[in-house]
């Protein structure tokens, strides 16, 4: 008579002492994390823009991260980047962060948190396009198919802004913010290549930073006579969407690679539009949601069908908001 052995019981895989599911687990969370922080910063900006002036806001809001960063670069004593290096770092943080912020909060001055970040998030359009002037990235039919469609979305929204798209308009200033993103993301892809993804966003927003910092006095002048609710926002905007959105979104990339994460940031305006509901009471019209819609299908169409090959930065396809 023969003894059956017992099947010994699988367990599951681990990877560096975390077992895969913990891991997959993981992983979702940061995603989650992820978007719910780039999310909430335009609602933030909206809330803080009641009490303080656009670029003020944007020089506090970064030295608070400023302060993140410098303690993050002392912990984990990345590379330091080379004198040309150091000087594109510089750029990148005057286009990606001080010119971008400057643009984006003078913008929701008069446009709707979520008409805002539906505009932005069409960025990767943009970036498409500059690749392929900037760096000879193939652009497709289907690309250009895309952008036609996104900016039809993007008009539709701004249509229903003060101004439209107007030469000075906020939403025109929003749109010029997306492009400033576009154009950081062109500036740093060399830069991902020597340092990582990490240590880029770190001296990119220690540049911004500095750039910002002329206007730190008015900020001071400002917020001893600003409520709580927008002393948490500006803290918040330091904290979340720069150092706890960027570390759970490069977490997220290097877990579910880089085509399937950047599909979840076609979540980003959307919730950024449901959380503005209850922070904001800015309820959108069926115009903003009808053209957010229509823009956001654009930006799929691009990222999905539009180039003959994934060549735009894949590690950091966007700033955080």
């Amino acid at each position: 008579m023969s003894t059956a052995r017992p099947v010994p019981e699988r367990s599951p895989r681990v990877e560096r002492g975390v077992s895969v599911s913990n891991h997959a687990r993981l992983a979702t969370a940061a995603v989650t994390v992820t978007i719910l922080s780039w999310a909430s910063a335009f609602p933030a900006i909206r809330l803080a823009l009641r009490e303080l002036q656009p670029v003020p806001l944007a020089a506090a809001r970064f030295a608070v991260a400023a302060v993140l960063i410098l303690g993050w670069l002392a912990w984990r004593r990345p590379a330091r980047p080379t004198l040309p290096d150091l000087l594109r770092f510089a750029l990148c943080g005057l286009v990606g962060i001080a010119a971008y912020n400057i643009l984006l909060n003078t913008g929701q001055r008069s446009v709707a948190a979520g008409a805002a970040s539906f505009i932005v998030n069409t960025a990767p359009i943009l970036t498409a396009l500059l690749a392929r002037l900037v760096l000879g990235e193939r652009f497709g039919a289907r690309g250009w198919a895309g952008t036609l469609v996104s900016f039809t979305g993007i008009a539709l929204i701004a249509s229903a802004q003060p101004g439209g798209l107007a030469f000075g308009a906020g939403a025109s200033l929003v749109l010029g913010s997306a492009l400033c993103m576009a154009c950081y993301v062109v500036l740093q892809k060399p830069l991902v290549a020597r340092y990582g993804a990490l240590a880029c966003t770190a001296w990119t927003l220690l540049a911004g930073a500095l750039w910002l910092s002329p206007w730190l006095p008015e900020a001071a002048g400002e917020l001893p006579g600003a409520s709580a609710v927008t002393i948490a926002a500006v803290i918040g905007l330091g904290v979340l969407p720069a150092a706890i959105g960027y570390a759970t979104w490069t977490y997220a990339l290097g877990h579910f690679g880089a085509a399937r994460a950047t599909n979840f940031l076609y979540l980003v305006a959307p919730t950024a539009t449901a959380i503005a509901v209850p922070l904001l009471g800015e309820a959108p019209g069926s115009q903003t949601l009808l053209g957010g819609a229509i823009a956001i299908a654009g930006v799929v169409l691009v990222n999905t069908r539009g180039r003959a090959a994934p060549q735009a930065s894949p590690v950091t396809p966007r700033l955080p908001s």
